[in-house]
């Protein structure tokens, strides 16, 4: 793995009480470009298969290595062989990888380092204390939606997430249906150390809008003037 770039590192762990942003599903080095001149902390590249959003590290290893040094970048994996994350972190690509199925703790100690970041689908049906039992070192909440893996639109229960950052004790990134019209009133209700989009910036799987991505910046990080 790379070395955690300090944008990164500060809302992994939880420094500087800024909001930090990472746009996931990134498939297009002119989407990656845009997503950085807006201000994101760090991009995530989906290695899942039957994402919409998935990409192959042949097809994108060239344009990746050329991102600036200070943007976070995460792959993005579910229930992986451990052949592909060999090459992922074999690469010296990424700083972070994110869980995203049912891998168990210790199979994502193994491989994620101290900087690893675990997705948890917080609904009725996984509450909080269930969510937080997990020892990894940074959350990811987003919504429930069975069989399907991130990136579903579907808007998590704030109330329900707010909860989880009041308790974890660490540092918490919030997802799940976020968009630029709803991310203020988010970060407002929830207070996470970082919000994550991937559905909710694009004009198509796959394909980022770049308006969509400077809005969802900007409204993001506007609530940092009146963070508690």
């Amino acid at each position: 793995m790379a070395m955690c770039p300090e944008g990164l590192r500060r809302w992994l762990k939880g420094e500087g009480g800024r909001v930090g942003v990472k746009v996931c599903g990134i498939t297009r080095e002119e989407d990656a470009l845009v997503a950085i001149e807006a201000g994101v902390d760090a991009l995530g590249f989906n290695f899942y298969p039957r994402s919409k959003r998935a990409v192959r590290l042949d097809d994108v290893a060239a344009w990746i290595e050329k991102l600036p040094p200070g943007i976070g970048r995460v792959a993005v994996v579910v229930n992986p062989e451990e052949s592909l994350l060999r090459e992922l972190t074999g690469a010296g690509l990424f700083h972070s990888v994110q869980f995203h199925g049912g891998e168990t703790h210790g199979f994502c100690a193994q491989w994620g380092g101290d900087f690893y970041i675990r997705a948890a689908a917080l609904s009725g049906e996984n509450p909080v204390a269930a969510v937080l039992s997990d020892p990894a070192p940074c959350l990811l909440l987003d919504a429930h939606a069975p069989g399907v893996f991130g990136g579903t639109g579907r808007t998590i229960d704030w109330t329900l997430a707010a909860e989880a950052v009041r308790d974890a004790g660490r540092p918490v990134v919030l997802s799940g249906g976020l968009h630029p019209g709803n991310v203020a009133g988010a970060v407002l209700r929830v207070w996470p150390v970082a919000v994550d989009a991937a559905s909710g910036v694009e004009t198509a799987p796959g394909i980022k809008g770049a308006a969509l991505m400077r809005d969802f910046v900007a409204a993001g990080r506007g609530m940092e003037a009146v963070r508690p």
